[in-house]
């Protein structure tokens, strides 16, 4: 089963400062302090470059010098997740218990099972956690409660779950309180900061889609009398570009922007509604180029292309369960679809008309 070989943590990864001897073996020793390379990183995946790959070998680590009475905190092998986590630890000694979700996230790996009570038991057993520390605990991030039955990991294993935070930032204060959570602490939010941090990754996504439709739409702009004219298809060219980042834009950075403020529960139709501002915007610049037929394309394109980019966002998102996903992918899916068939109509028709 893919996971489940037995891992120790290299010393050769690059964050790795020590080592740690135990009963059990080495563990490697992790600062709390995130270097260049670990910023950099961070900033590389939030483009989407690397981001499958950006993972962290599961297994202990150490922050600081813990003792068999220090804190095991258990994280994803997301390396984004990972250093979120041993940030908040700074001037503190505790434990990081890391487990195989194959470089996802806490929340969106509980939901798939990578992490969840399996891989939990079987993370620290292979460890030899119960030999490093005599307390019996594991602090698990709220976000990965979905994934794990805390009484299965008690009997497999004899250590007691608890809840920690929704936020690693809020570590500091949880420990400092004898590892008691504050009804914020248990509170999902998901404000402007945190949205406008995902779009670059979500904006990447799609923008390879982009500039093929701009490109396309240049293509294609020169059909017309005569079959085709270079002329014809420079001067349209502006429209169909426009209206392929209009859609990105649109979708991906204004959508998420106002996400509370727009009507609709589903990611589509808000992102339909942004795409109908975005096309009316591109009539008013171009209005005077008497174009209807290429304006007509230009705002569908804008309309479907923002919906598509904007329910990618369901998946980064705290408001849509995984069921409305793929129930909002089966509704608006075949409309996008007509809507890009409708554009190629309109935008093929427009250099005759």
């Amino acid at each position: 089963m893919p996971g489940s070989k037995v891992t120790r943590p290299r010393l050769d990864q690059p964050f790795v400062t020590g080592s740690i001897d135990t009963l059990t073996g080495t563990v490697p020793v992790v600062p709390a302090e995130l270097t260049w390379r670990d910023r950099r990183g961070g900033h590389k995946v939030r483009w989407g470059i690397g981001r499958y790959t950006y993972t962290v070998d599961p297994g202990l680590y150490a922050v600081g010098s813990p003792t068999d009475l220090s804190p095991v905190l258990v994280t994803a092998n997301y390396k984004l997740t990972f250093d979120a986590l041993r940030r908040t630890l700074t001037g503190r000694d505790a434990w990081i218990l890391v487990l195989d979700t194959r470089g996802i996230n806490v929340w969106c790996a509980a939901g798939k099972g990578t992490f969840g009570t399996a891989e939990l038991v079987s993370r620290v057993k292979s460890s030899g956690l119960a030999q490093v520390v005599s307390h019996g605990v594991l602090v698990l991030p709220q976000l990965g409660a979905t994934g794990v039955a805390a009484h299965e990991v008690r009997r497999g294993t004899g250590f007691r779950v608890l809840w920690g935070p929704v936020r690693a930032a809020d570590l500091p204060v949880f420990l400092d309180a004898g590892m008691r959570a504050t009804a914020e602490m248990r509170t999902v939010t998901f404000p402007l900061r945190d949205r406008l941090a995902l779009i670059p990754v979500e904006a990447a996504n799609v923008v390879a889609l982009a500039l093929a439709v701009a490109a396309g739409a240049v293509v294609t702009g020169g059909i017309g009398p005569g079959w085709y004219s270079v002329a014809r298809a420079l001067e349209r060219a502006p429209i169909g570009i426009a209206a392929a980042f209009a859609a990105i834009i649109a979708g991906t950075v204004v959508t998420p922007a106002l996400l509370p403020w727009l009507p609709c529960r589903m990611f589509a139709v808000k992102g339909a509604i942004v795409g109908l501002a975005a096309a009316l915007l591109i009539d008013l610049a171009f209005w005077s180029a008497g174009a209807p037929f290429s304006l007509a394309a230009a705002g569908v394109v804008a309309v479907a292309g923002a919906s598509f980019a904007a329910m990618n966002f369901t998946g980064t998102s705290t408001f849509t369960s995984l069921h409305g996903v793929e129930k909002e992918m089966r509704l608006v899916m075949p409309w996008q679809a007509l809507g890009a068939v409708l554009a190629v109509g309109l935008w093929i028709a427009g250099g005759w008309l």
